[in-house]
């Protein structure tokens, strides 16, 4: 085991967005709007839990590299479902923030899940996914609509990889 060399490889621009859903009794998600739940704003609470989760990154995760991050965006927006989470991570390094991106959306919606499990123990965590890679050697990556592996697409800018020998 070992964690990838990246040294050699150019400083560029990458971006990842992440997102999350958390499945939540009505009843819940109108408490959560309504900042009605005793340990208080559960949105800003999870932004600030994302942020904070995407910078830790390398801390939970064992060979991901520490970058320095230039931008976290986290939103949380109701939904018929609960609550789902988006995540947009903004780097200039040598790898990318795919990793940052999902962590943070898992983060976020923990922390909605701590903050409102006195309520609503049936909350379910679930869909956390990558939707956009950019940058680096490999382009840009969107999540789409074909049915290649599970719904992903590659975009029309990314280079196909080099296939391994043997």
């Amino acid at each position: 085991m070992k964690m990838v060399d990246v040294g050699a490889k150019p400083k560029t621009e990458r971006v990842a967005v992440a997102t999350a859903l958390l499945r939540m009794l009505p009843a819940t998600r109108e408490r959560i709007l309504a900042g009605k739940v005793e340990k208080g704003d559960v949105l800003a609470a999870a932004r600030l839990a994302g942020i904070m989760a995407a910078k830790r990154t390398p801390d939970f995760i064992p060979l991901c590299h520490p970058i320095a991050l230039s931008g976290v965006e986290v939103t949380l927006d109701a939904v018929k479902e609960g609550l789902s989470v988006r995540v947009t991570v903004r780097t200039v390094d040598r790898t990318g923030v795919e990793m940052e991106a999902l962590t943070s959306a898992c983060a976020a919606a923990l922390t909605v899940y701590d903050m409102c499990k006195s309520v609503d123990r049936g909350m379910v965590l679930e869909a956390v996914q990558l939707e956009h890679k950019s940058g680096g050697r490999s382009g840009t990556w969107e999540r789409g609509s074909a049915k290649d592996g599970a719904g992903a697409t590659r975009a029309a800018t990314s280079r196909p990889r080099k296939r391994a020998k043997g």
